[in-house]
Formats: structure tokens, C-alpha cells, sequence
């Protein structure tokens, strides 16, 4: 059997069947009946019948779809981001599953993150891969190491980003929103493709975000920094745009390999991709967005993990995907041809082949 919070019912009826039976043996009478009742039938059994014939329908739809549709004992999983908010929250929720989870960050606090995500899902095999997607360098290390040492990898999910980063290039001479939020995620991608498609069925699940919508793509200028007053909340837009037609692309050339690649947007929720100075802190509006407009981190990730795990995607792929749905893709996504170029000289940029 699997699924943690199936294991987590039966490890709480267990205790509570002990209490019953040391109860019992003090001569309690409710408990010793209710411990003759259960002699020599299975607790499940036992809990089942306890409850409402609604309860007991919704109990066992919840266990068949830990046991059935989302059982993910002995699959690997990397999730980019996983030591904080919708990363965090994915990394967990799959955790909880079962998988093998590997989260990948920046983030110096990295181990203490994965022992919270073991002590809540209760599967130890979780780990931490310190990746910092500003350095080329370090997103060959880390792919290198996970060929290495992983025989499978079944879902990546390319998750972690940056809304308003600094101005300014990085070692590699490329801005630093592009190279975070696109190039990174780009060249790790491209470098895991050989145990991505050598794994049955493996999906790979790219964040990005409805504001792709206001982002543009010049091949000439591609990593050229956007100037003016909103110039690092316009960068993030193209990087999210260059990330959507990655997926298409990406798509198109893992077609007919069994591997899918599907994006998302998550919704708007506060987390750690504002901490660069946000208006959002400056102008202490960050309890009303809170309350009123943004989701939590679990509810953001909740795309993210559909795309993960659901049975009803498992083909799906090149896709757009809003709230666990497939939205239609605007004409600027659909455009192969710009797909197929971004591809070419995104590779020149990061020398994926190198």
C-alpha cells in the first residue's frame, strides 16, 4: 500500500485500537466492546463501517485514488524551486505520493526545507540539489550528477523564477531575468533529455504565467535588457513567453517519444519570487493581496501537480494550462516558426550541445 496520507489514517487507527485494547484491559466497558467488535476483522474494515454511507463513499474514492491514479511509488521526480512556496508546495504534495523527489535550489537552507517536507509527507526519500539557475555551470553540474546518479526521471518540473530581478548580467553574460526564468530552465531541460525520454511516460511541467501575454520576443535582441520605468516587470514577461514557446517546441520534437510538455500559469500567489524589492512590500498593500486577491502557495500549485499526476493529461501535450484547464493558446504562442528559431538561438546562447 501506498500513498502517505493513507499510511498516516491507518498509523492514527492503529494507535487509537491500542488505546481502545489498554482501555479495555482496565475493564472500561464502551472500549472493550468496541474491541470485541473489532477482534479479528481488518481496521479498515472496522472504520469504514463506522461512518456515514456518504463519508464511507467519499473514504473510499480518496483511497483508490492514492492506491490507483496517483501512485507514484518508485518514480523520480526534480522539481526546480522546491525549498520555497508553489515549489515547496509541489515537492511536498508529490512527496506525499510517494515519489522520489528531488528539489532543486539557490536557497542555502535547502536540507532544513527537505526535513520539513519529510517530516509532513513521511516519505525520507527526498533531497536537496543546491542549483543556481544564474550559472550555466552549475545547471550542467547538477544535470550531470542527476544522470549519474538517478536511473529514471519521470516528471520535471521546471518551477522556479524570478518576477522583478536586478539589472545587471550574470557570469555568463546574460540578463539576469532571462537567464533565471528561461535560459536556465532551458538548458537544464535540454541536458536531461536523454533519461527524460528513455523513462516511460514522463511529462515535463514548465511555470510560467499568464503575464507571457504582454511579452515579446526579438530573436536579434533576445538578451538585450528591456529599458524604462517597468523594465524588469517587462522582462519577466518575455522570459515567460520564451518559456511557452519553449514548451511548444519542446512539444513538437518529443512527439511521438511518449514524453509530454505542457505549461502553466499558477495564479497569483505571494511567495519568495517578489522578494527583489516588489512595489508590492513598498507599498504595504501585502495583507490585502493576501486576504483578498492572491491564492496561497498550495492553492498555486495545485495546476502544477494536475500536470504531474493526472491520468486525464497523461497524452496531453504543447498545452496551456489555467486553474487544472486547457485554455486556448493566443496566435503569438501558436507560432511555430518563431518556436523553432527561439529553439536555435537559445542553444547558441547556453551551448546546449557543448
Amino acid at each position: 500500500m501506498t500513498g502517505v496520507n493513507l499510511r498516516s489514517i491507518l498509523g492514527t487507527v492503529s494507535q487509537v485500537t491500542v488505546r481502545m485494547q489498554e482501555r479495555s484491559d482496565r475493564g472500561s466497558g464502551i472500549y472493550k466492546a468496541t474491541a470485541e467488535m473489532m477482534q479479528g476483522r481488518p481496521i479498515l474494515t472496522c472504520l469504514l463501517d463506522a461512518l456515514s454511507p456518504v463519508c464511507r463513499l467519499q473514504v473510499v474514492k480518496r483511497l483508490t485514488d492514492l492506491l490507483v491514479h496517483r501512485h507514484l511509488v518508485g518514480k523520480v521526480v526534480l522539481v526546480t524551486g522546491g525549498t520555497s512556496g508553489i515549489g515547496f508546495e509541489t515537492a511536498a504534495d508529490l512527496a506525499e505520493r510517494g515519489a522520489r523527489v528531488l528539489i532543486a535550489s539557490n536557497e542555502r537552507h535547502g536540507d532544513s526545507v527537505r526535513d520539513n517536507i519529510v517530516a509532513r509527507s513521511g516519505n525520507t526519500d527526498v533531497h536537496f540539489i543546491y542549483l543556481d539557475l544564474a550559472s550555466l555551470a552549475s545547471v550542467r553540474s547538477v544535470a550531470t550528477d542527476i544522470i549519474a546518479k538517478e536511473k529514471r526521471l519521470d516528471i520535471l518540473v521546471n518551477n522556479a523564477g524570478v518576477l522583478l530581478a536586478k539589472r545587471g548580467l550574470t557570469e555568463d553574460g546574460l540578463t539576469l531575468a532571462m537567464q533565471i526564468n528561461y535560459f536556465g530552465p532551458f538548458l537544464l531541460t535540454g541536458l536531461l533529455l536523454p533519461i527524460i525520454t528513455k523513462t516511460p511516460s514522463s511529462r515535463i511541467v514548465n511555470v510560467s504565467s499568464k503575464l507571457y501575454r504582454l511579452g515579446r520576443v526579438d530573436l536579434e535582441r533576445l538578451n538585450e535588457p528591456r529599458t524604462g520605468c517597468l523594465s524588469s516587470f517587462l522582462a519577466y514577461c518575455d522570459s515567460k513567453l520564451c518559456v511557452a514557446l519553449m514548451t511548444v517546441e519542446l512539444a513538437r520534437r518529443l512527439h511521438g517519444t511518449g514524453v509530454t510538455a505542457n505549461f502553466l500559469h499558477p495564479g497569483c500567489s505571494l511567495t519568495n519570487i517578489y522578494r527583489l524589492d516588489t512595489f508590492i512590500k513598498k507599498v504595504g498593500f501585502q495583507i490585502l493581496l493576501i486576504k483578498y486577491f492572491l491564492k496561497t502557495p498550495r492553492e498555486a500549485a495545485q495546476t502544477t501537480t494536475h500536470l504531474a499526476v493526472s491520468a486525464e493529461v497523461e497524452k496531453v501535450s504543447g498545452c496551456y494550462f489555467r486553474n487544472c484547464k486547457a485554455m486556448k493558446l493566443p496566435e503569438k504562442v501558436r507560432n511555430k516558426d518563431l518556436a523553432k528559431q527561439l529553439w536555435k538561438v537559445s542553444n547558441e546562447f547556453v551551448n546546449l550541445s557543448a
